[in-house]
């Protein structure tokens, strides 16, 4: 963050103020939370009303003990997140229909068919599939396209040079796969509807940063807050990006598809070591959080925009609903 817009802007001091483990995620014209035993979704309806839904989630207290490993709680934890925030972003897009207010038009004879056959199921099916297809593009654009880029890469160098890259091959592919991802957000940063949900992004922070700071959760109030948080799912993915340079440079070379499989074993012990930094990153501040959470508050300048006041309305309505009768069973 610039020098000016921390004079614009107020930060939570991440050693002396209050950190709470409530989380969220920005939707389709709304914001989820997610709490200590409770999660939430509030949508901004096109009638300007705001439609909070709250529903009871698993207990930080209630976990087994192999969700309290450190490294091993990483996984479950992005696994249940992933799963949680994919249903809330598909709930909220179904309530933006059909508060649309246009006529529902008759499915053809395929629709028909689909309905037929899953019935109220349906929804479950189609997230399922949307999961599913998108791992699977996850998987061929950041993982395998890198790898093949850098084994050609690696070929060239062979061929023209006589000399094989050794360790750089794992570097450069680490750098391909960054820049694909950051390349892939400055794009959808540019469509409408994304740029919308990146303000209620911002929002969310915003709403976090003024209940961490302390003070009473009014739009006038979070409004003075910054919008990039050290505790966030962008700052979360640079890290494991990061982290898979340094854990894949083991990884064999011989066979691509070999590599691949190997990367996605291996895959849970990153996203366990990301999670041990980015809560550290969100507990202290000092020289090593700092260079630690860099990358992701410059990230976050593309996927979070500054919110207007009904935006923010609708990210304190969202946490609001999540917060404990104690405030200190929050505590990060």
């Amino acid at each position: 963050m610039s020098q000016k817009e921390k004079q614009q802007y107020k930060v939570p001091d991440r050693n002396n103020s209050y950190r709470t483990s409530i989380g969220g995620q920005a939707l389709i014209e709304g914001v989820m939370m997610r709490g200590v035993d409770k999660a939430s979704m509030a949508v901004r309806l096109s009638s300007g009303e705001i439609d909070v839904e709250t529903w009871s989630v698993q207990s930080t207290k209630d976990r087994k003990w192999y969700q309290k490993v450190p490294i091993v709680r990483g996984v479950f934890n992005f696994v249940s997140s992933m799963v949680l925030g994919y249903k809330c972003l598909m709930k909220s897009a179904e309530k933006m229909e059909l508060d649309d207010g246009e006529e529902e038009e008759k499915p053809g004879k395929f629709e028909q068919k689909i309905l037929d056959l899953f019935g109220d199921n349906l929804m479950k099916v189609v997230t399922v599939v949307g999961m599913v297809i998108g791992v699977a593009v996850a998987v061929l654009l950041f993982m395998y396209l890198p790898a093949l880029i850098a084994k050609g890469v690696n070929t060239l160098t062979v061929n023209f040079l006589s000399t094989e890259l050794g360790w750089f091959r794992t570097l450069i592919e680490g750098i391909i796969k960054i820049a694909l991802f950051v390349g892939y957000l400055a794009i959808v940063a540019c469509m409408k509807d994304v740029r919308r949900t990146f303000e209620y992004h911002g929002a969310e922070h915003k709403s976090i940063a003024c209940y961490e700071g302390g003070e009473e959760l009014t739009v006038e109030n979070v409004r003075q807050y910054s919008r990039f948080h050290p505790r966030c799912g962008t700052s979360f993915l640079i890290i494991v990006l990061i982290i898979s340079i340094i854990v894949f440079s083991v990884v064999t070379w011989d066979n691509l598809f070999i590599r691949l499989a190997l990367k996605i074993v291996l895959l849970p012990v990153v996203v366990g070591i990301a999670y041990e930094l980015i809560k550290i990153a969100g507990r202290h501040d000092n020289v090593f959080t700092r260079i630690l959470s860099a990358p992701g508050l410059a990230l976050q300048r593309l996927t979070t925009r500054e919110p207007d006041d009904e935006e923010i309305e609708t990210g304190i309505a969202a946490l609001k609903a999540v917060l404990p009768d104690n405030k200190g069973d929050d505590q990060w």
